[in-house]
């Protein structure tokens, strides 16, 4: 057995910048006969199936905002598919970093514009 998928899922997270702010990822299950049961539990993280692909999902995933799954929830659902003896492996596609969320700062007090700039290094 390889690599635990949860496992190289944290690796992934540790190499990555601390400005980071979205990751795309992709995974492959190394058996194919799985497929509905690993998709009943990809769907927690809103993973986007392939057509006609030799990858089988594509995993957005968020630091602290954004639309996409919590890097947390992602690795939890990572460790299901360990438990339940689903290999596969996980490549990085794309890496965001140093963006900012738009927050509506109007008729906020200073104090609180100042926080989110020193909050998201701005």
């Amino acid at each position: 057995m390889g690599v635990a998928l949860a496992a190289d899922f944290q690796e992934l997270l540790d190499t990555l910048p601390e400005d980071w702010t979205d990751i795309v990822c992709d995974l492959r299950i190394a058996d194919e006969d799985l497929y509905v049961d690993a998709a009943v539990l990809m769907a927690q993280v809103n993973a986007q199936p392939y057509s006609r692909a030799e990858w089988h999902w594509r995993i957005n995933v968020a630091h602290s905002f954004g639309h996409a799954a919590a890097a947390e929830t992602v690795k939890g659902t990572l460790a299901l598919l360990d438990e339940q003896g689903i290999e596969g492996e996980l490549i990085v596609r794309q890496v965001e970093q140093g963006r900012a969320e738009v927050v509506q700062m109007w008729g906020r007090p200073e104090s609180v514009r100042r926080e989110f700039r020193a909050r998201r290094s701005l």
